[in-house]
């Protein structure tokens, strides 16, 4: 149950995306560079190779890469051309047929990821792109994402507005961004799913979210993938602080917890 707000009305996260693209990006004569912090095999989707990108719009007080969040200063930066390279070489190296770029928001850098994109094509590995969509409000990035070697996973931050708040600390307006930027996916013609995080909700405000998704288009419904938070230590040390207690909950060894943490 979400007990109470970690702020009030909240920041605009549309305008943290330019504050924190100026810190993780930069012009060169290799076109716009990017900063990561690691590059990994990891078992979602089957098996997949990650790189770890620095910087969000976001503050998800669950977030498991927090620190890289809010560092804007870690990691260090790279071309799209060599993550291409590291992604395509992790991937043969393990045996994987996709990529994806995790750990922060990847939508901020626009002219690297169109550019990381178009590095990937033709090397038949499937590049998955985990987003808040929140960028993706603007049409005309929606529509650039929409390729055949291209999967979008759209993670919505809780399931109604109020919750969004909460939980990231911006402000509620910012949900509805991320719908309008799922509407433009799929107007885009481009390949997406729903995730949402489910942990802090009740039934009633799940099942409310999943009519809001039916109206947009019932494939999201059939295709919809639950969230839950994992109780990392720093996660339950932040939710504990801000007196925020899941419903349910996943321990990192990966069994279901609800209630207290």
């Amino acid at each position: 149950m979400l007990r109470n707000s970690h702020a009030e009305r909240g920041y605009d996260p549309l305008v943290l995306s330019r504050i924190v693209e100026e810190k993780v990006t930069k012009s060169s004569l290799e076109g716009q560079l990017r900063r990561y912090y690691r590059f990994r095999p990891s078992r979602f989707y089957g098996g997949i190779f990650t790189a770890d990108a620095v910087g969000c719009n976001l503050r998800c007080i669950f977030c498991w890469s927090f620190r890289h969040v809010v560092d804007t200063e870690s990691g260090k930066f790279y071309s799209a051309r060599e993550v291409a390279k590291i992604l395509m070489e992790g991937a043969n190296r393990h045996g994987f047929s996709k990529v994806r770029v995790s750990g922060a928001e990847p939508t901020i850098g626009r002219d690297h990821l169109i550019e990381l994109i178009d590095e990937l094509e033709g090397s038949d590995l499937l590049f998955i792109l985990e987003t808040n969509a929140i960028l993706l409000s603007d049409r005309r990035y929606a529509k650039e994402l929409a390729r055949n070697h291209v999967h979008i996973r759209v993670s919505l931050k809780g399931t109604t507005p109020e919750q969004f708040s909460r939980l990231t600390g911006a402000r509620r307006e910012g949900f509805y961004l991320q719908l309008a930027g799922l509407r433009n996916l799929l107007e885009s013609g481009a390949s997406v799913h729903v995730s949402a995080v489910i942990s802090f909700s009740k039934d009633k405000e799940i099942s409310q979210l999943l009519e809001t998704l039916r109206e947009i288009d019932p494939v999201l419904v059939r295709d919809f993938e639950p969230e839950l938070v994992v109780l990392y230590p720093s996660v339950r040390e932040r939710l504990r602080k801000a007196r925020i207690t899941p419903e349910i909950a996943v321990m990192p060894d990966g069994s279901l917890v609800g209630g207290k943490i």
